[in-house]
């Protein structure tokens, strides 16, 4: 036993009109029901703007009950709470909301679950079944919504997890610490929920409760984030426990075989098979050992990138971290296979989150104005020399492929006006002074999260500004995608040669340029997985309005082009999740684990 039974403390945000009294009641109900010596009252002044923290040292001095923790930063809600937490010398330990918004009569059961009662944690309840509270309509929806989705998906038994107003064991509550993470409006649901999981008594009981003047939660702001942290904490205490590494590994081979099998979805697999069938197979060996070639120039080109950006990688793995973030692509919509490689160097290189999705929009930024260059030098060449370009607007292919065709056409202009266009803005953005990010935030919001916000934000453009500012190295990057693209292009024209076409050498380039550009192009939008589909539509209306060739031969070559290309990424893919252990689930288990560090450390 300390000398002190209970602690309580008073969490102290800008409380410069109302710390005074609330102190001075909290004394009075402490002594009613217990001796003079045997209680303490903290108050976790957290970063306060105004005179709270001369109010509490001045509290402090007179009185040696009361104990007065000055923080100049914001540790937010649970942070403070923590801290003076862990100053503290109570057996029971107490908090509640300094607006004294629960009846302070309630303040010895609370005590008394603990002390006498057995129970490790004990939590004021405004919303127990048959009973009502005073709330705004506002606030009453949300805290209904919130509560009902925490019992939902986290499975809690409680029915108000954020009143404050609550107790607990000290030993208890400082087991419980070791595992929770969030330190602001979400610690209370965190601490409640492990507590539940984790077997200890949890007392919930009925009390008055009658709101205070203005809230300090922002609704949008701060039930949004928390709407993050019930995803967050119903990863680690529902789907981490059950995360091995046999299970890892049977996900990547899922995956793998769903990527298979969404490509039968958008193409006849006999008409596949049938054009396989068709093509001389040493020379679709020889494209597909061409198109291998271009996987280590892709390590060695985000090799460069990330070393502008002040990371180091070899090769070897970040070439297996875009093997498996593009077998990613063909399964996770929307190109969520991007957001798996930032997750694995986060968590295998430690390259931070803002700087790996920099990273990756470097890397996309170039792709795309590699492919509009190579589609609109090429465009410009046909028509120098004598092609009739103007057949793109009257050509009709057969059936779907003609209608995929059109659509692809039309999304690979946009996408390739939009390269250039974002091109040209980094670049004059990189050499402007004025602070754009900033600006444009607050004109959104002006709540307290802006700063953070648009520190990230200002982070993320400064890394891609990084290299449009460096000419050597947008030279060198440039330079690398132009081979890699070009790798891609000659792979579609020795796969036109395995079809055996008869075409002059330089038109057979030329098309095959032209047309794997503005198939690419058109599948920069996830409008299908892979692009499958758009791809093909694109390729073959562009080599049937061009060329003399019949469109089952066009389609054939489309198909064996980006079916080649698929299965080189899904075998790689696979090959790499063996070699480096890892898969979805294993970085976003790993991504999660350094965070934990990160925020320990700092």
């Amino acid at each position: 036993m300390t000398d002190r039974e209970v602690s309580v403390v008073l969490p102290a945000y800008d409380e410069a009109a109302t710390i005074e009294e609330t102190v001075a009641t909290t004394v009075a109900a402490l002594k009613a029901f217990l001796p003079d010596g045997a209680f303490e009252v903290l108050i976790a002044e957290d970063g306060c703007t105004d005179r709270t923290p001369e109010i509490a040292a001045e509290l402090a001095e007179v009185d040696n009950r009361i104990r007065h923790f000055h923080s100049d930063d914001r540790l937010g809600r649970g942070g403070a709470l923590e801290r003076a937490f862990e100053a503290s010398d109570g057996d029971v330990l107490v908090y509640f909301d300094t607006d004294l918004a629960t009846d302070l009569s309630y303040l010895g059961a609370l005590v008394e679950s603990i002390r006498s009662e057995g129970y490790d944690v004990a939590t004021g309840s405004r919303r127990v079944p048959g009973r009502k509270q005073r709330r705004d309509p506002e606030r009453g929806v949300a805290s209904t919504g919130y509560n009902s989705l925490v019992r939902l998906v986290l499975r809690s038994s409680l029915y108000d997890h954020q009143c404050g107003f609550k107790a607990f064991d000290r030993d208890a509550l400082f087991e419980l610490l070791e595992t929770v993470e969030d330190d602001h409006w979400f610690w209370d649901t965190e601490v409640l929920v492990r507590a539940q999981r984790a077997g200890y008594a949890v007392k919930e009981f009925p009390v008055e409760w009658e709101p205070k003047g203005d809230t300090k939660v922002d609704l949008i702001r701060d039930v949004v984030g928390m709407g993050s942290q019930i995803a967050r904490l119903w990863w680690q205490l529902s789907v981490r426990p059950r995360i091995d590494r046999r299970t890892t590994m049977a996900a990547g081979t899922v995956l793998t075989v769903v990527a298979l099998a969404l490509m039968t979805l958008y193409l006849d697999p006999t008409e596949v098979l049938a054009a396989i069938g068709e093509a001389n197979p040493r020379l679709v060996a020889i494209a597909a050992g061409v198109y291998i070639l271009s996987w280590p120039l892709r390590g060695l080109r985000y090799r460069d990138i990330l070393a502008e950006l002040g990371y180091r990688g070899d090769v070897g793995f970040l070439t297996g971290a875009i093997f498996i973030s593009q077998t990613g692509n063909l399964v996770v919509p929307a190109r969520g296979g991007d957001a798996i490689r930032a997750y694995i160097v986060k968590a295998r290189r430690e390259i931070p989150y803002p700087s790996g999705f920099a990273s990756l929009a470097i890397e996309r930024v170039f792709d795309l104005l590699t492919i509009a260059v190579l589609a609109g030098g090429t465009l410009v060449a046909l028509a120098a020399a004598g092609v009739d370009v103007t057949a793109l607007r009257t050509a009709e292919a057969s059936g779907e492929i003609g209608e995929s065709g059109r659509t692809a056409v039309v999304v690979a202009a946009g996408v390739g006006g939009a390269a250039v266009a974002a091109v040209a803005l980094i670049a004059l953005t990189a050499r402007s002074n004025r602070n754009l990010v900033r600006a444009g935030l607050a004109r959104l919001s002006d709540d307290s999260y802006v700063e953070y916000v648009a520190s990230v934000v200002e982070r993320f453009v400064g890394d891609v500004q990084t290299i449009a500012e460096d000419r050597r190295a947008f030279a060198v990057v440039g330079a690398s995608s132009l081979v890699i693209w070009g790798i891609d292009i000659l792979t579609a024209i020795v796969v036109f040669a395995a079809f055996g076409v008869d075409l002059p050498t330089w038109l057979l380039v030329a098309v095959g340029f032209f047309a794997v550009a503005v198939g690419n192009l058109a599948k920069v939008l996830p409008l299908s997985p892979g692009g499958i589909g758009l791809y093909e539509g694109a390729f073959t209306l562009i080599v049937v309005a061009l060329t003399p060739i019949a469109w089952p031969t066009a389609l054939a070559a489309a198909v064996v082009d980006h079916a080649l290309k698929n299965i080189a990424t899904v075998v790689g893919g696979v090959g790499s999740m063996l070699r480096f252990n890892v898969s979805l689930t294993t970085a976003v288990e790993e991504s999660t684990e350094i965070e934990r560090e990160s925020a320990l450390r700092e």
